[in-house]
């Protein structure tokens, strides 16, 4: 099998070391693509897409380049060209999902992503295995690892988060622009990612209503641990009877759950199965090799015939209404609780049981306002 390479920066240079050092001459890379020359690569440096895509021998295009442009016409003319893809880009998977899949369906090219979800954990792997033994009935988790290490050393230091966000981007962990991470939005692109999958249906990520830790503070997390309680940025999603849940905001667990106990910057991800249960699955959720290897295992998958599609069965519509909990609300003035508000807690109130679909609406519409309001549901 020759594959081709489109972005040589960590994770490229992953992929295509692991591909050289543990699967030639089975698998070669015959082309990379790149601004930069990397001329310690021995192999052919491509001009352009259509170089890499009107070559017969190309099996397999794997895009690594992020963003949706050029991505998407890079990922678009190599389906067309019934070449297999393989990608670790959430961001165009989640958008362009339904169109790429009947994309690859009509050209009878695979379609692999494994990594855009949980990055080195075999997340969406193993959920695709689960359904096609028995109905996924819900899945929720860490699958950020930006956020997790700011709330976990929130938690474990005392210290604000300003100086936290900084040390995160100090180590790698968080961007320049950590809008992304901090919003919930790379949370939110996972979550409809890992919907699609788990329930065989077409979400958009703009679907899913979705808070980040933009506001949190220390004294947040103080009153929290007060409680015995940590927070977490968890992604939600549940189906049944053909409606979908799906949700991504700060979450408070009791001090000794497993959310509650993950380091740093590793994620975990829990599935609930008709039958098999309930299996969390815990890793680095990014990184050059832990995202490379899933990257090359999807390369793998495809050389031996293991991939597999999902079913695509049209739009589904995201419904919260009927998914109810406690929230902890914080903000300037929370009048606009109304009689929700129960009792005092820190320097916000925890609220009677509401729906998800109300408290994302109220606490956005606040937003709108240029009220900052941070809001944390009670793990059911």
């Amino acid at each position: 099998m020759k594959v081709a390479i489109i972005g040589l920066g960590v994770v490229g240079y992953g992929a295509y070391e692991i591909i050289r050092d543990e699967l030639a001459p089975e698998i070669e890379v015959k082309y990379v693509m790149d601004l930069r020359p990397f001329e310690e690569i021995p192999c052919i440096h491509a001009k352009d897409i259509n170089q890499i895509v009107s070559d017969p021998e190309v099996d397999v295009v794997v895009e690594s380049i992020g963003g949706l442009h050029p991505a998407y016409e890079f990922i678009t003319a190599s389906l067309k060209a019934g070449k297999s893809v393989v990608t670790a880009n959430k961001h165009l998977i989640s958008k362009y999902y339904k169109e790429l899949y009947q994309l690859s369906h009509e050209t009878g090219a695979c379609l692999q992503y494994t990594p855009s979800a949980g990055g080195g954990i075999p997340w969406l792997h193993n959920l695709t295995r689960t359904r096609r033994c028995g109905a996924i009935e819900s899945f929720s988790g860490i699958i950020n690892g930006t956020t997790n290490y700011i709330l976990d050393n929130m938690t474990r230091t005392g210290a604000a988060f300003e100086p936290t966000l900084k040390r995160a981007q100090e180590l790698g962990y968080a961007e320049a622009d950590p809008s992304a991470d901090i919003d919930g939005l790379d949370v939110q692109r996972k979550c409809a990612i890992s919907a699609n999958r788990a329930f065989d249906a077409v979400i958009s990520p703009d679907d899913i209503p979705t808070a980040g830790i933009r506001y949190i503070t220390d004294a947040d997390i103080a009153a929290f641990q007060a409680r015995g309680l940590v927070c977490r940025l968890i992604c939600h999603g549940a189906g049944k009877d053909g409606k979908v849940s799906a949700y991504v905001e700060p979450t408070l667990f009791a001090a000794d759950t497993l959310e509650a106990n993950v380091p740093d910057n590793n994620n975990l991800i829990t599935l609930v199965g008709k039958y098999v249960g309930r299996l969390s699955f815990y890793g680095q959720g990014a990184g050059r090799y832990p995202t490379a290897h899933s990257m090359v295992e999807d390369i793998v998958d495809i050389h031996v015939g293991w991939a597999r599609d999902p079913k695509l069965t049209g739009a589904a519509t995201v419904d919260n209404s009927a998914v109810c909990h406690k929230y902890y609300v914080r903000g300037a003035d929370l009048a606009f609780l109304g009689d929700l508000a129960r009792e005092k807690m820190g320097d916000g109130v925890v609220t009677a049981p509401v729906s998800v679909e109300k408290m994302h609406a109220l606490a956005a519409e606040q937003l709108g306002r240029g009220n900052q309001v941070f809001f944390a549901g009670f793990d059911a």
